[in-house]
C-alpha cells in the first residue's frame, strides 16, 4: 500500500509542478508592470517599427488581452510611422490565433492539474497515508527530479537559443505562419529573439525559484520528522 501513497504522491507532486509552471509563464506575461516598456526601450523596438512608445504599449496591451481570451480578434488600429493603419496584417492574425490557443490550452491544462492534485490529496486521505511523511519525501523526489531535467535542458538550449528556439515552434505549430518577415510583418519586431531570450530567463528562473523553495521546505519537513521519529524511539 505503501507504493501505491507515494505513486500518488508523485502525481500530485508533478500536477503542482505544471500548475506552477503555467503560473510563472503567466505571472511573467502579464503580471509584471513595465516589463515590456523596459524590453522595448532595451531594443529600441520603437525605432524598429517608427511607433511612439505609447502607442505601441497600447498595441502591447490589447495583443495581450487577446492572447488571455479577454479579446475577441486582433484588429488593432494604431499609427505607424505617423501613418493611421491596422498594426497586425492577416499573416500575424492567424500566427497569432494559434499562439492564443497554446496560452488559453495552458489555462485548461492548469485547472486539470489543480483539480487532479486535489483528488490526489483525496486519495491519499482515503488510503490513510501519512500525509507528514508521504507528501514531504515525494514532493522532495519529485521536485529533485524535474530540476535536475530542467537544468539540463536549460543548459542545453542555451548552447543555441535559435535552434532550438525554431525546435519549439516546429513542436507546437503546424504551419510555417511563425516564420514571419521583418520587411512586412511588424510583430517580429516588438517581439524579436531577444526578447524571447530574455522572457524565457525570467519565467525559468521564477519557476526554478519557486520549485526550489518547495523543495528546500518539503526537505526541512523530512528532516524534523526524521529528528522527531529518532527522538521518539
Amino acid at each position: 500500500m505503501k507504493i501505491v501513497h507515494y505513486a500518488v504522491g508523485i502525481l500530485f507532486t508533478f500536477c503542482l509542478i505544471i500548475t506552477i509552471l503555467i503560473t510563472s509563464v503567466e505571472a511573467v506575461t502579464y503580471w509584471t508592470p513595465g516589463y515590456y516598456e523596459k524590453e522595448y526601450t532595451k531594443y529600441n523596438v520603437t525605432a524598429d517599427v517608427r511607433m511612439e512608445m505609447e502607442d505601441l504599449l497600447d498595441v502591447t496591451r490589447e495583443m495581450m488581452a487577446y492572447l488571455r481570451g479577454s479579446r475577441e480578434d486582433l484588429h488593432v488600429p494604431t499609427v505607424v510611422d505617423g501613418q493611421p493603419r491596422e498594426f497586425f496584417n492577416d499573416r500575424e492574425i492567424a500566427h497569432m490565433e494559434d499562439v492564443r490557443g497554446l496560452f488559453l490550452g495552458g489555462l485548461v491544462l492548469r485547472r486539470i492539474c489543480i483539480l487532479a492534485a486535489a483528488v490526489c490529496l483525496v486519495l491519499l486521505a482515503f488510503f490513510k497515508a501519512n500525509l507528514r511523511k508521504v507528501l514531504p519525501a515525494s514532493i522532495c523526489a519529485g521536485t529533485g527530479l524535474f530540476l535536475a531535467a530542467a537544468l539540463g535542458l536549460a543548459a542545453l538550449i542555451s548552447t543555441d537559443f535559435t535552434k532550438y528556439f525554431i525546435i519549439f515552434h516546429q513542436i507546437f505549430f503546424d504551419n510555417d505562419l511563425w516564420i514571419l518577415d521583418a520587411r512586412t510583418d511588424l510583430l517580429i519586431n516588438i517581439v524579436p529573439e531577444p526578447f524571447f531570450m530574455d522572457t524565457a530567463a525570467r519565467i525559468g528562473i521564477l519557476f526554478a525559484g519557486c520549485v526550489l523553495l518547495i523543495f528546500v521546505v518539503c526537505l526541512f519537513l523530512l528532516l524534523r520528522n526524521g529528528r522527531l521519529n529518532h527522538n521518539g524511539d
